[in-house]
């Protein structure tokens, strides 16, 4: 086996003992296929930096499975899960291969971005189990079809979290949670979001704090949960919670 191979695999397995998982041969090729659909996308449109090597299977596909790593032991098929801004598929993608029957739903406002969601979920065999939405957050969390429908609500966004409560928090059932992913988070951000979350009705379950292996970073995740149902003006009107952010 070439030196190649040999540091391929010692990345993966660093990963799945993290994760204290393993994927199947099927979700480990399916994996493989989306980084290889990501490096021909990203040749023509720009998705993302982190397509190569460890870039890929820690900045992405670990992050994005380490917080679920309770949900990747006891997966529940009939969750349904809506990754808000989901870019080139993460967190989104990366559930739907790791967790199997669950339903998620991938929203993005860029359409370059859903056409390539949708050519990669069609491409390694999850169309059946994928919903694509080109819309903005504000506008699909008014919408009844999804409003207070999904069992998870999560987004790995650089705005800040009272911002994105107010994009997750309205498409929760009353037993979902919404999970935010924050690289430094701190006792000042975590004052604003519970302000923020009083106007939501909702409340923080737990925070938790992991190192991404291969020196990759802290992670941060803060669990949301709904104490009653979120008020209607909630979304409210597009840019304005980033104009005028809950909690300040």
């Amino acid at each position: 086996m070439s030196t190649n191979k040999n540091n391929k695999k010692a990345t993966h397995l660093k990963i799945w003992n993290e994760l204290k998982w393993v994927p199947s041969e099927k979700q480990l090729t399916q994996f493989i296929h989306l980084q290889k659909l990501l490096k021909e996308w990203n040749q023509k449109t720009n998705l993302t930096r982190l397509v190569d090597g460890d870039d890929f299977w820690t900045s992405q596909v670990c992050d994005s499975l380490l917080p679920l790593h309770e949900e990747l032991h006891c997966p529940k098929p009939s969750h349904k899960y809506i990754d808000i801004g989901s870019g080139c598929g993460f967190p989104g993608i990366a559930i739907a291969i790791a967790i199997p029957n669950s339903k998620v739903t991938l929203l993005d406002s860029s359409n370059k971005k859903t056409t390539f969601l949708k050519e990669v979920s069609k491409e390694i065999g999850l169309s059946s189990r994928i919903t694509i939405l080109t819309e903005r957050a504000e506008s699909a969390g008014k919408d009844p079809i999804l409003r207070s429908k999904f069992d998870y609500a999560i987004a790995r966004a650089v705005a800040p979290a009272t911002v994105v409560a107010e994009y997750l928090v309205p498409f929760l059932n009353s037993r979902g949670q919404a999970l935010i992913y924050k690289g430094n988070w701190n006792e000042t951000e975590e004052q604003k979001l519970n302000q923020a979350l009083k106007e939501l009705n909702a409340e923080i379950q737990r925070t938790q704090k992991f190192l991404l292996p291969n020196n990759r970073g802290i992670r941060n995740i803060i669990r949301i949960k709904p104490m009653n149902k979120c008020p209607n003006k909630f979304p409210r009107s597009i840019g304005t919670p980033k104009k005028q952010p809950l909690g300040y």
